[in-house]
């Protein structure tokens, strides 16, 4: 699976204990009426149970911008929760998840259902608002190694 690039992402979402987020490559466009999104969580992560009930995710796509915020949300350097979100500003949308305020483009979504298979759980997410970036750069995942994705000038 290393050497299927993917898009970077950090999925977020509120409890009642504060606001959680981790990242994630597994999402996906899954339908455009009614605006869908799929993310796959691994059942053994430390995150899975939060946003297992809380039921609602935000999809944040990274730019080449966060490259050094990626990491943070993947547990890199054992970061507490509350401190990861004080490296970038977020704000709310419907949800009420952290929106990654400078994020390429943020799908704030209801879980609408969820399987499991395997070791994951596939999460199907409608769309409920949306907020985009001025970056059109973008991050991808690939080879266990971040790339940045970067537009030529015109």
């Amino acid at each position: 699976m290393a050497r299927i690039g993917a898009a970077v992402n950090i999925i977020t979402t509120t409890t009642p204990s504060g606001d959680v987020g981790m990242t994630v490559s597994a999402v996906c466009s899954v339908t455009d009426d009614p605006a869908t999104v799929l993310v796959c969580i691994g059942r053994s992560s430390r995150q899975y149970g939060h946003f297992s009930t809380a039921g609602i995710i935000c999809i944040n796509v990274l730019s080449h911008e966060h490259e050094e915020l990626a990491p943070i949300f993947a547990g890199k350097g054992d970061v507490q929760m509350t401190e990861r979100f004080t490296y970038a500003k977020w704000i709310r949308l419907v949800t009420g998840a952290p929106v990654l305020a400078t994020a390429a483009a943020s799908l704030d979504c209801t879980v609408d259902r969820s399987i499991d298979i395997g070791t994951h759980t596939v999460f199907f997410c409608a769309v409920q608002a949306v907020h985009l970036g001025s970056s059109r750069s973008g991050l991808v995942y690939h080879g266990r190694a971040y790339h940045r994705l970067l537009q030529k000038e015109a």
